[in-house]
C-alpha cells in the first residue's frame, strides 16, 4: 500500500476530497499507525463523483470483508448511493465519506481544513480540533482511546503559541 500513490491518484484526477481519519491525526503528530486512507469527498457535484469513481475502477475498488466474486460495479451510482463506503483496492484500503460525524458534508469539512504537503503531494486534512470533535462525535471506543493522544497534541500547540 501506498498512501503517496493514492494521494497522487486523486490528486492527479482532480478528486475534491480532504483527509479525515488517521492519515490526517499522523499529519498532526499522532503515533498511531494507520491502514487505510479515510476521505471525505464533495459528493454535491456530479463531475467529483464521477472523477472519484473512475479513480476506485482504476484501483480495482472492492468492498471491504466482502467475499470475493460478489457483483460489484464502482460507479458513480455506487457512490450516491452509500454514505461511507469501506473498500480494498489495487493500490491499499480507503475510506470514502460524503459526510463527517459531528463536522458534516464536505462543504463544512473543506471549511475545517487546511492544506498540507507530505509524501511528495500537496492535500487537504482535517484540522486539529474537528478531528477531535468528529472523533468524540463517532463514539467508537478505538476514537476514545485516541482522543487523549489527540487532545494532548492540540494541547501542546496552544501552549506553543
Amino acid at each position: 500500500m501506498s498512501f503517496a500513490s493514492m494521494l497522487g491518484g486523486l490528486t492527479e484526477n482532480k478528486v475534491r476530497f480532504v483527509v479525515v481519519g488517521g492519515l490526517a491525526a499522523a499529519a498532526h503528530g499522532s503515533s498511531r499507525v494507520t491502514n487505510d486512507l479515510d476521505v471525505c469527498y464533495d459528493a454535491l457535484d456530479s463531475k467529483n463523483v464521477e472523477a472519484l469513481a473512475t479513480v476506485l475502477a482504476d484501483w480495482h475498488a472492492y468492498p471491504r470483508g466482502v467475499e470475493e466474486g460478489l457483483p460489484f460495479i464502482m460507479d458513480h451510482r455506487t457512490l450516491r448511493g452509500a454514505p461511507i463506503l469501506t473498500l480494498t483496492t489495487s493500490e491499499g484500503d480507503i475510506d470514502v465519506m460524503d459526510r463527517i460525524a459531528g463536522i458534516g458534508a464536505y462543504a463544512e469539512v473543506r471549511k475545517h481544513s487546511e492544506r498540507i504537503a507530505a509524501l511528495g503531494v500537496s492535500f487537504r486534512v482535517l484540522d486539529l480540533p474537528s478531528l477531535i470533535k468528529a472523533k468524540r462525535a463517532a463514539g467508537r471506543p478505538r476514537d476514545f482511546e485516541h482522543l487523549r493522544e489527540l487532545e494532548a497534541l492540540l494541547a501542546l500547540r496552544k501552549k506553543a503559541r
